[in-house]
Parts: structure tokens; sequence; C-alpha cells
């Protein structure tokens, strides 16, 4: 059983998780080629290495070749991803996905699920940072998916409504009964797409569980701050040793949100 663990020492956001992949394994041409049966454009995807705090990262970069974006609503987005020729599931998880922001952007703004209007997620560098990752993750046949419990920013930030609280009012909403903890670091550090991945697709906010580490990956934010600003993601298999007093690992298909303890930090 393959087993992805997204270490969000960091925090996490789309384009951190795209760039994870690619550094663990996925091949990019092929992802970016996938990616553009979706019927959206006026995008550019790329990529590239870089180093932070001395450690080597891929940098993935979405940018929008038209500026001004079409106000989407949650059926344009889930219209424009089940209109794609990709796989079931990975159309029915990124669905999930976006389901997810709407129901906590509707919460957010005191409004019903057909009168939000998506802004900043649902952009086109949104869309495929939600499916690239859904994809890659698909593509690297991962059968489970954990994460750390995520760390939280302050002070204050700015979107299309304005000057708002970090950590952002609507990724707080995502991540209810999900393990969080505070930092101190001012800004933004789990964006609301980063937080609707990680809630949607990991079964549960666990430290490190026992597992065969196959591969190692990492993804750059944009970010340049004291610490490495990155998104460590760890792939391997269910780990049995059969040996008395060996540490033993299954996977649980129930989630089990808010049950874990908070980190040592």
């Amino acid at each position: 059983m393959k087993i992805a663990y997204f270490d969000c020492f960091s925090g996490i956001s789309g384009d951190m998780c795209l760039g994870a992949l690619v550094s663990a394994g996925v091949d990019f041409e092929h992802l970016k080629e996938e990616l553009s049966r979706l019927p959206v454009g006026g995008y550019d995807l790329s990529w590239e290495k870089v180093r932070r705090n001395g450690i080597a990262a891929a940098s993935v970069r979405v940018k929008r070749l038209e500026v001004n974006q079409p106000e989407r609503r949650l059926a344009d987005i889930i219209s424009i991803i089940d209109s794609s020729s990709m796989p079931g599931k990975v159309k029915a998880k990124s669905s999930d996905v976006f389901t997810r922001l709407a129901v906590a952007e509707a919460a957010v703004h005191g409004m019903t699920l057909d009168q939000i209007h998506f802004h900043e997620v649902g952009a086109v560098d949104a869309i495929v940072d939600v499916v690239g990752t859904v994809l890659g993750l698909h593509l690297l046949e991962v059968d489970k998916i954990y994460a750390s419990p995520l760390p939280m920013g302050r002070g204050l930030i700015k979107c299309m409504h304005g000057v708002i609280p970090s950590p952002a009012p609507a990724t707080l909403e995502v991540l209810l009964g999900i393990p969080v903890y505070g930092t101190g670091i001012e800004g933004e550090l789990v964006t609301p797409t980063g937080a609707a991945l990680l809630s949607s697709l990991a079964e549960s906010f666990i430290d490190l569980p026992a597992l065969t580490i196959r591969k190692v990956g990492y993804g750059a934010g944009k970010r340049i701050m004291e610490h490495p600003n990155l998104l460590r993601l760890i792939l391997g298999e269910d780990y049995e040793a059969g040996v008395p007093g060996s540490v033993h690992f299954h996977g649980s298909h129930e989630r089990t949100h808010g049950r874990h303890h908070r980190p040592g930090r």
C-alpha cells in the first residue's frame, strides 16, 4: 500500500503541493499535458529548481495570462472539471475540494452555496493547483494520504475583499475539526486552497506514521523566510516488519480529525 505524508512544517498552498509532487517524481510534462485537457485557458504552467536554506526543491508557477478572471460559481467549476477527460476519481476528488471551499466561503459570508462567487480560488491558477494536485497523487498511485497538524500564521493579509486577519476566515472554516497550532509567524502559512486539499484528501492529521520511505520531495513557497519555506512530501509503503516488538502501522478507513496530539513545537 502506497502512502503519501504531507509534512507541513511551513504550511501548505496549492503551488507548494504541485512542487512537492514534481520533486517527488511526478513527470512535469505529463502532468502539464493532462491538465491541458481542462477546458480553461489563459495560463502558463512552468517549474524550476530552487534552494531554500540549502535544500533543493521544485517551485511550480501557474502564471495568469489573463489578469481579469471570470467570477465562477461552484457549479461552473464542477462543470469545468466534469467536462474534462480526467479519470473519474480525479474529477470526483477535485470537485470535493471545491465543494469544501464553497461551503466554507458560504459560512464566512453568510450566504448560500448558489450565491457564492469564487474570487481567488475560482481563478484558473487555483483550478490548476487543485486538479493538478489530485492528478499528481493519482499518477503516483497513492493509496492513502496523511498529513501533519497545520501551522498557523498571524497578523493581517490582503485579498479581494480587502484586509483580513490571518489565518483567513475561510481557511479556519475549512479546517474545522482538524488540528492546528500557532507559530507566531506574521502572514499566511496555510492558504484556503491548501487547507481544502488536505482536509478533503487526508485520512488523518498525525505525526509521521511507520512506513518504508521510498521518495521525498520538497515544494517551495514563493515567500522567502528565515526558515525553509517548503512543503515536504514523504512517499512510502505500509510498514510491517513481522518481528516481535516491532512497530506496526495499519491505515484507518475512518477520518480521525481532532483526536491527535498537537506537535511538540
